[in-house]
């Protein structure tokens, strides 16, 4: 007989005090057994309050630790609960969500004394003891007191403008808005602001910003000689500025992130959706084809939260999310962000908890996330943390200070954990903190690593969504609408400077030449004060324009078709 098996002594009264912050009542996300004196207490099951979770979270730590697995862990059981996951797929190793894990051929694996039911087939899982092949999860689930059966998922594939295996995922640029677009961008606080006031003129003309070739055509507008008095009244547009902004652009485009800005814009409203049996349907953003443009990609998915912010009512206190969103690298969101993202960041994921959205970030550190983020996510997963280097036990010691007081020496803890274990802490129902909880993993009931291509492609091509989104659309928008106004602009200038020449050269007492052409005055003197030009703000306007009154990133609400 196993250690495991063994009939384990009763727990200290510390133990206890510990267990009894994890109540066995009420809707749940069963994470583990408690880790105390070096042994797994099946007995003392710890629980995230399935309530609780759109009060955000944090799963940190080393990599190799398990982090990955530990958020699959949590998406199965939500899924499992009827509420829908996101999931930014940055490695490519979370598509097994959809497909069940293995233990043995045939074999499912359950508590001592209950028997489990073969639900999938065999699959070869990761090394760190939470779901490779036979013994490691016969064992780990033995441990825990976890009744495992293999399970696959329901799921949707996106991609990113169609980079990579996935629906393709567009949004407009108009609805990106400016904020989040100045980070894509790296641009400086003062041209932050120019390009908002680009956006607003863009705005009050009723000029679409759908690709980024609208809004080069706009900024190029808004400096040439046709353009150039339009923002004169709310602070211009600098030719410098325009300058760096349309370098940006360039670079953008050279990237391949033209195929990111688009239409159809992806409807965020389709991530809330449940599959016909009922569970949560979980959403794959696979990005590996972008792991280049980490700006783009981070800043996008704040994007996807500033839009489902903007649509959701508020629904207060619920007893399970309505959507939980797991940002991955989350590093990548905040490196180099200005203090005006920054903000935004805070306040969206201040008020989106109240519209039933819970956001978990992913990241090797609580250092890579700014403090007044991390003092917004209520539940702590933290896997093992190294300290090799000076920067590293400094890391350490400013993590231990950010937990409640333990019953544990944290710092010998946190470097001591092995692959799948973690410590613990989240809101109780109650609004409190529970008590600090290392913490032996569950194994996941899916299958650790990627699908076959084959496998992934089937199920993207099947999905409802696919015609809706595969193919992009080309429409008329601001690019074209400057073009044909400016095109019609040179034509009644060129038609004015051949009525005017004649005139002139008659009160000379000359006559043009037969057949000679009139020469064409400057564009600025002609055109800028012509009737053709006066009239572009009034043709455009008569149109239905975009909101001016932005969202928290500046994203505006979008016009649902």
């Amino acid at each position: 007989m196993s250690a495991s098996e063994q009939a384990a002594p009763e727990l200290p009264e510390a133990a206890r005090k510990i267990a009894a912050g994890y109540p066995p009542a009420g809707e749940a996300i069963e994470l583990g057994a408690l880790l105390w004196d070096g042994r797994c207490r099946a007995e003392a099951p710890i629980r995230l309050p399935l309530a609780m979770l759109n009060r955000h979270g944090l799963v940190a730590g080393a990599a190799g630790t398990g982090k990955t697995k530990t958020l699959q862990l949590i998406a199965e059981q939500l899924s499992g609960a009827g509420v829908p996951v996101f999931l930014a797929d940055v490695r490519g190793d979370l598509s097994g969500i959809c497909a069940p894990g293995g233990a043995e051929p045939g074999e499912s694996v359950a508590e001592p004394g209950e028997s489990g039911t073969e639900t999938g087939e065999s699959a070869t899982g990761a090394d760190d003891g939470r779901g490779g092949a036979g013994e490691k999860v016969r064992e780990r689930a033995r441990q825990v007191g976890q009744r495992w059966e293999a399970e696959g998922f329901p799921c949707e594939f996106y991609a990113l403008g169609g980079h990579g295996a996935g629906i393709p995922l567009r949004a407009a640029v108009t609805d990106f808005g400016p904020l989040l677009l100045a980070k894509v961008l790296e641009l400086n606080r003062t041209q932050e602001q120019s390009l908002g006031l680009i956006f607003h003129y863009a705005d009050s003309k009723g000029l679409e910003l759908v690709g980024l070739k609208d809004l080069r055509a706009v900024v190029a507008f808004l400096v040439s000689d046709l353009g150039k008095d339009e923002l004169r009244g709310i602070g211009g547009l600098s030719t410098a500025t325009a300058g760096v902004i349309l370098r940006s652009l360039t670079a953008l485009e050279q990237q391949g992130a033209d195929g990111f800005f688009g239409e159809p814009a992806f409807d965020t409203r389709d991530l809330l959706r449940t599959a016909p049996d009922g569970r949560g349907l979980v959403s794959v953003l696979e990005l590996p084809a972008v792991r280049d443009r980490p700006r783009l990609f981070s800043t996008f998915l704040m994007w996807l939260l500033a839009d489902l912010f903007h649509d959701l009512p508020e629904v207060g206190d619920v007893e399970r999310p309505k959507l939980v969103f797991f940002f991955d690298e989350a590093h990548l969101l905040f490196d180099g962000a200005s203090k005006a993202f920054l903000e935004s960041v805070v306040q969206t994921l201040r008020l989106i908890r109240s519209k039933g959205v819970g956001v978990f970030f992913v990241t090797q550190s609580p250092q890579d996330v700014p403090p007044e983020v991390l003092g917004q996510l209520g539940s702590r997963v933290q896997h093992a943390l190294r300290a090799f280097t000076p920067d590293d036990a400094e890391a350490l010691r400013e993590t231990v200070k950010t937990y409640p007081r333990s019953e544990y020496r944290l710092g010998e803890v946190l470097t001591g954990l092995g692959a799948g274990e973690a410590v613990v802490t989240a809101l109780s129902e109650s609004g409190a903190p529970t008590p600090v909880a290392a913490t032996r993993l569950r194994a996941p009931r899916s299958l650790l690593g990627p699908v076959g291509a084959d496998v992934l492609e089937r199920a993207v091509k099947s999905s409802a969504l696919y015609g809706r989104y595969a193919e992009a659309v080309d429409r008329e928008s601001a690019y074209e609408r400057l073009s044909d106004e400016q095109q019609a602009a040179e034509e009644a200038a060129v038609r004015a400077a051949r009525e005017v020449e004649p005139a002139q050269e008659a009160e000379a007492g000359q006559a043009p030449p037969p057949g000679r052409p009139a020469e064409e005055p400057p564009l600025a003197q002609q055109v800028v004060g012509s009737a053709v030009f006066r009239s572009l703000a009034r043709s455009i306007g008569t149109q239905l324009g975009r909101e001016i009154g932005r969202s928290l990133f500046g994203t505006a609400g979008r016009r649902r078709r």
